[in-house]
């Protein structure tokens, strides 16, 4: 190393992830997401070559590493790590029954964690080393391992750096507010208020006031001057979440607040200048809307300057383990449970299900699995889903052939095509939907073996 090593600049540590050191895939693949967990971000590297690459080029204000490391070892990249940057905090993560290790630790000024790690001993140590750092205490992270969301997130990321203003769109539970927030963090902004605002939980007489803000007098019950959402979130970012639910009475003052960096206050006639990006999140398309007659046409060009469009879970069946291991972690101790993973047959119960309600339904079938389950697995049993509505496919005059048809062709639609987890759906052999298909001399758009 010699001439080549050298401390992070000042300011790379307070947006730099956590550094993750073990030859172990899954080993680094579980602490990555405990760490994402507790409001951080993560990176891996199985060596210690790949490790001393990835902290000269970023910084980490924290490393995890496994001490039994092979090459340098455990113990040699922690020397090496604080010989770069002192201030930076090393965990050694190691069996039971090695006070060598701890010795040693103890003269770098390292911590150890036993392994297996508990989720509590990471979080504390997250907290503490990164909980004064903006933009990563408490925030919810954005898991995926689902290279089309790794793409969205990717361009958010870039988003970010500019001052733009942002449409997210989406169907409900798909993490569109946790985007925003996203793109909020990774900007300049994020020192700044982040403020979201629910249009659709607005009352149409009032959001006008609550966005924009009133004076005394200015209507029955305004008892006082009020600031609106737009000069709280000043210096920073407003979000506004189901956006196609604002009037159209009010949708000409929001572009001009848009237009002018100004806003006028109900009552006043003077205007009050606001600093401030706005991100637009909608759950129906918004072109639509607009060719509807719904929304206003000029403000839809205003808004929607970067269009993001946030994949559904169906779409993204790959992030259902890593999302479900993350809300089993999130409300274990909430809810009381003791359950640690999943049995292979709850999870093919998770990936089969077309989860209309997005990550948020996800999140309350695991909260209600881990109520429900006193073993250390969660087993099928315990995974309680809603079936979506069947269609009226009865009606006087069709076949049972007619209806049998329509209905595998709905779920394999649902369920974009995939003849397996349609299959376990209807409770039948992928063989009988492939014959069913041949039989009707049908092909499913799209659908795989």
């Amino acid at each position: 190393m010699g001439t080549h090593d050298h401390a992070p600049l000042p300011g790379d540590q307070t947006s730099a992830p956590v550094l993750i050191v073990d030859a172990e895939p899954m080993a680094r693949k579980s602490l990555a997401a405990a760490i994402q967990s507790a409001g951080a971000e993560a990176v891996t590297a199985a060596d210690s070559d790949e490790a001393l690459t990835a902290f000269r080029r970023l910084g980490s204000p924290l490393v995890f590493v496994d001490a039994n490391l092979p090459g340098l070892g455990g113990l040699g990249l922690a020397r090496t790590v604080k010989r770069i940057a002192p201030e930076t905090s090393v965990v050694l993560m190691a069996r039971a029954g090695n006070p060598e290790i701890e010795a040693h630790a103890h003269g770098l000024g390292a911590v150890v964690l036993q392994k297996p790690l508990r989720f509590g001993d990471v979080r504390a140590v997250v907290s503490q080393t990164l909980g004064a750092t903006p933009g990563l205490a408490g925030r919810a992270p954005l898991l995926t391992e689902s290279a089309r969301m790794e793409t969205v997130v990717s361009l958010a990321r870039r988003i970010a750096r500019t001052e733009a203003s942002v449409l997210i769109q989406g169907e409900t539970g798909t993490g569109k507010e946790l985007l925003a927030r996203l793109i909020h963090d990774k900007s300049a902004r994020a020192v700044g208020p982040f403020v979201a605002v629910n249009c659709s939980a607005l009352p149409e007489t009032l959001i006008e006031s609550e966005l924009f803000g009133h004076e005394r007098g200015a209507f029955t019950g305004a008892a006082g001057r009020r600031a609106g959402r737009f000069e709280v979130a000043a210096g920073g970012t407003l979000v506004l979440d189901e956006v196609t639910e604002i009037p159209l009475s009010v949708q000409a003052k929001l572009l001009r607040a848009l237009q002018e960096r100004e806003v006028d206050r109900v009552g006043s006639s003077h205007s009050v200048k606001v600093d401030v990006r706005v991100i637009a999140i909608a759950n129906h398309d918004l072109r639509a809307e607009v060719q509807a007659g719904r929304f206003r046409q000029d403000l839809f060009y205003r808004l929607n300057v970067v269009s993001l469009h946030l994949p559904p879970l169906r779409a993204r069946a790959g992030d259902i383990p890593l999302l479900a291991r993350h809300f089993l972690r999130k409300h274990a101790e909430a809810t009381g449970g003791c359950a640690e993973g999943f049995t292979a047959e709850a999870m093919e119960r998770l990936l089969a299900h077309p989860w209309p309600g997005n990550i948020r339904e996800l999140e309350n079938v695991i909260q209600r699995a881990l109520i429900l389950c006193p073993d250390r697995e969660i087993g099928q049993e315990h995974v309680a889903l809603e079936e979506p509505a069947a269609p009226a496919l009865v009606t006087p005059g069709r076949t049972v052939m007619d209806v049998e048809r329509d209905l595998i062709l709905a779920t394999l639609k649902s369920l974009n095509g995939n003849r397996t987890h349609a299959a376990k759906a209807l409770g039948v052999s992928v063989r009988t939907i492939r014959n069913r298909l041949r039989e009707y001399r049908l092909v499913a758009p799209g659908a795989v073996c």
